[in-house]
């Protein structure tokens, strides 16, 4: 075996669970609570050293939710406003993202979610943060 396989055999074993594609809902829930640690440390810094792995465990979720997970919908808000009608919730019954005003505005487009509302709203809905992140 080469050097590099063989250093990498040796590791493996102590972090498969996190560089693995999830393929039970333990497995998904563990990957999307590392999701938030890393969110939580990396935040929108995209020179944290730990940027890449915050990228590469979003798409490890990401595959498992596109097999296993109907999709809401591509964008932020419109997944948001589907989930308020699911749950039938209005704005003022979001204090997680924060007065009635601010809810508006994001619904309006006029303000993006920042990284707190994500982990509160993705908590209260029980989804992948992945689905309030605006793709670029």
């Amino acid at each position: 075996m080469e050097p590099q396989l063989e250093n990498i055999a040796n590791v493996w074993p102590k972090i498969k669970n996190i560089f693995s594609v999830p393929h039970t809902e333990e497995e998904y829930e563990n990957l999307v609570s590392m999701l938030d640690n890393l969110i939580d440390e990396v935040g929108e810094n995209e020179k944290h050293p730990l940027a890449s792995l915050m990228e590469s465990i979003g798409t490890l979720i990401e595959t498992y939710e596109n097999k296993n997970i109907p999709p809401i919908y591509d964008k932020p808000v419109e997944s948001l406003r589907y989930l308020m009608k699911e749950h039938n919730l209005n704005q003022s019954e979001l204090p997680e993202i924060g007065s009635q005003g601010v809810v508006s505005e994001i619904l309006k487009g006029k303000r993006n979610l920042n990284i707190r509302q994500i982990k509160k709203l993705s908590s209260k809905f029980n989804v992948s943060p992945l689905v309030f992140i605006q793709e670029k």
